[in-house]
């Protein structure tokens, strides 16, 4: 092999290398989650619900919540809904299309850990925000905010 052809070889491999290790990188520091009250009217809290998000590529997969899940409080009812755009994540507050309703952000933040492949299998990430930290559970019909051991205080 030639000194070009071995030159042209390296760099190639460390392209490669290097968008493999962006891309996961991307994936990593992309894990961002929001919880919305969504309500049939700006002047109403008729309606009213939770939505939570989490981002998943290039969608968020969203479940509808009964009430806002507490640390270490009971579970909360969920329902998986259809996935919401990404735009969400960064909305304060704004009108859900379609005559829908309302819809304004209560929370905020980053979460560790992956979402499974399989939409019906268990949810189980830490979520950070500047008001909530724990291990967040969701299953087919509930979901729960467990304090975590690292921020436990005994």
């Amino acid at each position: 092999m030639n000194p070009k052809d071995l030159n042209e070889s390296i760099l190639c491999v460390n392209f490669t290398y290097k968008s493999f290790v962006f891309e996961i990188l991307k994936k990593c520091l992309n894990q961002r989650w929001v919880i919305l009250r969504h309500i049939l009217s700006r002047d109403s809290l008729e309606g009213c619900h939770f939505d939570l998000l989490l981002e998943d590529g290039e969608f968020c997969r969203t479940w509808h919540l009964k009430n806002m899940p507490r640390v270490n409080g009971p579970s909360v009812e969920v329902t998986l809904i259809a996935p919401h755009k990404l735009y969400w994540l960064d909305r304060e507050e704004c009108e859900v299309s379609g005559g829908r309703g309302w819809a304004k952000r209560v929370e905020k933040g980053y979460f560790d850990g992956s979402l499974p492949t399989n939409e019906d299998d268990l949810v189980s990430i830490e979520i950070n925000s500047s008001r909530l930290s724990g291990r967040l559970e969701i299953g087919r019909k509930f979901c729960k905010l467990i304090s975590s051991s690292k921020f436990h205080v005994n």
